[in-house]
């Protein structure tokens, strides 16, 4: 099981474009890497924002929340609610299973539309933070992501993170992270009201 604790936004319409640019050009190693596109499908659980089960890409994730964490803040802008989650990933080598077509018609299978940017950085032993290229091993890993979501032809956004690794540091990962990259941020408030992970997302706009 992977343990990883996160912070995340959501907000209806396409990405601002000074939101978008000031992530290309001050997050991402590259800022002409070209986004990840992709379809995944969330099973949507009524009450239940504290569990997500989706299939991506020919694999079953399984996201259990076992805590929520502080509320952080960075800078007079910025401002959101940290959670722990597990993760479990089941995968099968012949690509029968965890395919679209298994839900294909079930109303309980919701799917959402993604256009993804996203950069890996490491935190390093006196918490200065740096990024990497994705493919690298390292140790104390936090993802950054913004993504264009489309749900039943309707646009939002979203801004999240993600530490991994030893349990210990991933709060302190988090933070370190998060306040380096908004250390250049300029765009709109990111406020706690707004803070919460896809689970939570899903029961406000598929209901």
């Amino acid at each position: 099981m992977l343990i990883t604790n996160e912070l995340r936004w959501f907000y209806p319409g396409t990405i601002p474009k000074d939101i978008k640019l000031w992530f290309q050009q001050s997050c991402l190693i590259d800022p002409l890497q070209a986004p990840e596109s992709r379809e995944d499908l969330y099973l949507y659980s009524p009450g239940c924002d504290y569990l997500g089960i989706k299939l991506r890409q020919g694999r079953l994730e399984v996201k259990w929340r076992q805590a929520e964490l502080d509320l952080v803040r960075f800078g007079k802008s910025v401002e959101g609610k940290a959670e722990k989650w597990g993760k479990w990933l089941c995968c099968d080598s012949t690509g029968e299973s965890f395919q679209p077509a298994t839900v294909l018609g079930n109303a309980s299978w919701v799917s959402v539309q993604k256009v993804r940017y996203s950069q890996l950085y490491q935190v390093l032993p006196d918490f200065s933070v740096q990024p990497v290229v994705g493919n690298e091993t390292i140790n104390n890993p936090c993802s950054v992501e913004i993504t264009g979501v489309v749900i039943r032809e309707n646009a939002w956004w979203t801004i999240g993170f993600e530490a991994s690794g030893e349990d210990a540091p991933l709060m302190e990962n988090l933070q370190a992270t998060a306040s380096w990259v908004f250390n250049t941020y300029r765009g709109s408030t990111l406020v706690a009201a707004d803070s919460y992970a896809y689970p939570h997302w899903l029961e406000l706009v598929y209901r």
